[in-house]
């Protein structure tokens, strides 16, 4: 009958460890928007702006100073200054809601990928 109680007992601790970690991911779902909106309007500032500028064309100043050929270099800088736009591309879809893993939304999946582990554990927890 101890070994029984102290199963109980253990299933509760992982389904309140599991409903905490469920309100911990819930803040963050609510916060991590705010955050890439504020990060996203640094990014995109007058500011930002003319630093990227600077930091392509001394990119660029720099391949051209090693000996590299316009073309590449062109092309070099055109990639570096991609890796930027994508990045932000990112930033913006997941702001707008464009958040989706195999047309799931994050936090279902999650969801989802926390009741399998917990479904494991206790399935293993049986079978010693």
């Amino acid at each position: 009958m101890s070994e029984e109680k102290e199963k109980k007992k253990e299933k509760e601790i992982l389904k309140e460890d599991a409903e905490e970690l469920r309100e911990v991911l819930s803040v963050v779902s609510k916060e991590v928007p705010s955050l890439i909106k504020s990060i996203i309007a640094s990014v995109f500032s007058e500011e930002a702006g003319r630093d990227m500028g600077k930091a392509a064309a001394a990119f660029y100043k720099e391949l051209k100073d090693a000996g590299m050929p316009e073309e590449t270099a062109v092309k070099m800088t055109e990639n570096y200054v991609a890796v930027f736009t994508s990045l932000s591309d990112v930033m913006k879809k997941t702001v707008s809601g464009e958040h989706k893993v195999k047309g799931e939304d994050v936090g279902e999946e999650i969801s989802r990928k926390i009741k399998e582990k917990l479904a494991e554990k206790y399935s293993e927890e049986d079978e010693d």
